[in-house]
């Protein structure tokens, strides 16, 4: 039988998708294990979230660590034995050191369908607002892996949902944000049973 895949975590506020995780690997829904929580903000509620849940938490930011957060962001990554490592709503691009060291084993997910309405400055409701503006007939979640531009990485999964008359940003997010939960741990357990394979890792 395979081992738990290990999970970290890196969050900027309130980490529902983080949540979600959490909740498919205590159901048995997902076979991995969350093993660290980083966050770069002291008040995120990704922080409480994990801290109930007895999940190692650290505030690692750039006031806590200038010139070195990446050294210290990969350091904590490897000294919890992650093996792959999940973005929930993490606002800050992460650097060379731990982009390296976790090479084609970064996940985020990104409220629409990329690579449509992605990029800087796309997050939150101005993804929605883009998304209603330009008429689309059709959004959802997109999980893909992470590189050096904000969400470029190549897609590992989608869900399409419809743009439905009278949406606003605030409803059409509540749907896709229903779908962000299921899809993300739906895909980590696709690499746990092998069905998908990430470059790198080793279960």
């Amino acid at each position: 039988m395979r081992s738990l895949l290990h999970l970290g975590f890196l969050a900027s506020h309130n980490g529902s998708n983080m949540q979600a995780i959490i909740d498919a690997c205590r159901e048995g829904r997902l076979r991995a294990q969350p093993a660290v929580v980083i966050s770069n903000n002291s008040e995120a509620g990704a922080l409480a979230r994990a801290r109930q849940e007895g999940i190692p938490t650290f505030h690692l930011s750039s006031r806590t660590h200038p010139g070195a957060l990446d050294q210290v962001i990969c350091q904590t990554l490897l000294d919890h034995q992650v093996q792959v490592v999940c973005l929930a709503g993490y606002m800050k691009r992460l650097g060379p050191q731990t982009l390296e060291a976790y090479r084609g084993r970064v996940l985020n997910i990104h409220p629409a369908l990329l690579p449509r309405f992605g990029g800087e400055g796309f997050y939150g409701e101005a993804v929605h607002k883009a998304v209603l503006a330009a008429g689309e007939k059709e959004s959802g979640p997109t999980v893909h892996l992470v590189d050096e531009d904000y969400d470029h990485g190549p897609v590992l999964a989608q869900a399409r949902i419809p743009v439905l008359a009278g949406d606003t940003p605030q409803t059409l997010a509540a749907r896709v944000l229903t779908q962000e939960h299921r899809l993300y741990a739906e895909t980590l357990q696709r690499i746990v049973t092998g069905e998908m394979v990430l470059e790198g890792l080793v279960l």
